[in-house]
Order: C-alpha cells, then structure tokens, then sequence
C-alpha cells in the first residue's frame, strides 16, 4: 500500500468515525484516541475537565510511543474496520 493509499484509507476511517451517532465503548475510543494522536503526529496535552479522564488518554499515548505514524494509522484502520464488521 502506498503512502497515499493508506493516508485515504485512514481518512476514511476518521470519517466513518466521525459520523457515527451511537456511543463508542470507552476503551476503543481510547485506542482510537491513541492511534490518530500519533498517526498526525498531535502531541498535545490531552485537555479534558476532568484530569482522570487526562490520566487515561496520557497513559493510551504511552502505551502507542514506540510505533511509527504509518504503524498507528494502519492500527487505526483495523480498529474501526473491526469495530463496524462486527457491529453490521
């Protein structure tokens, strides 16, 4: 797949994500959370109200530091292609 190709892939996902009107289960959307974090290369601070809601997303970045941005957008496309498969 080429650069190109899997950055259309991944905006697609993003897309499919953001249209869905139903509630995502916390945990997939922290994995998500992660995924497009490093795959645009956004390291800013997480800057929810609530700082154990920024203790879980800061802890889902840890967990995604050693994959490259290609890496966590390949990750990111088979989440939410999982995600839906299942849920069809």
């Amino acid at each position: 797949m080429t650069s190109e190709e899997l950055d259309k892939e991944f905006k697609e996902a993003v897309e499919r994500v953001n249209e869905h009107t139903e509630p995502f289960p916390a945990d997939f959307l922290l994995r998500l959370y992660a995924y497009y974090k490093k795959a645009t290369n956004d390291y800013g601070r997480p800057n929810s109200r609530k700082q154990i809601i920024n203790a879980f997303k800061t802890n889902a970045l840890f967990q995604v530091q050693d994959i490259s941005e290609d890496d966590a957008k390949k990750e990111y496309i088979k989440l939410v292609n999982n995600y839906f498969l299942y849920r069809a």
